[in-house]
């Protein structure tokens, strides 16, 4: 059973190489390491929220968002690697419409690069739509989405 609790300063080590691992198969699509491959986790443990997902006592996933003025962001999503396939993304993502929704706010945001052709279908699965395609600096061109909550 998937059990989420909030990240703490502590995990920003297990939150680092969870999404190193969660990314590291799109470097060779892209030809350098993603955005989230490079962050300063132990800043975005005390500036955004970070949930982490739990399978017994294996962190199987997580979910950074980040408050905005009208929507929230999803910032990061990340599963290990041996547990893609299993709905922990998915999971993340309901989380945090529910997340959204108990803060108010009427819309989810996200982007991605364009190349994880993966992930856009899968966030238009989940009813994102796709608001604008453009180049972004460390980026490449990035697929910005929202979706209502």
């Amino acid at each position: 059973m998937l059990t989420l609790r909030r990240a703490e300063a502590a995990d920003a080590a297990a939150v680092q190489a969870l999404t190193r691992a969660a990314y590291a198969k799109w470097v060779p699509v892209i030809g350098r390491e993603p955005k989230p491959m490079t962050a300063d986790y132990a800043k975005a443990v005390r500036l955004n929220r970070i949930d982490l997902a739990y399978l017994g006592d294996e962190l199987a996933g997580l979910i950074e968002t980040i408050d905005r003025s009208d929507h929230l962001l999803i910032e990061n999503v990340a599963v290990a690697p041996s547990r893609h396939g299993q709905g922990i993304g998915r999971a993340l993502m309901a989380h945090a419409e529910t997340v959204a929704r108990a803060a108010g706010y009427r819309e989810l945001r996200l982007y991605t690069n364009q190349r994880f052709e993966t992930s856009v279908g899968l966030y238009l699965r989940l009813g994102y739509r796709i608001d604008r395609e453009e180049e972004v600096a460390n980026l490449g061109v990035g697929v910005f989405m929202s979706k209502p909550t």
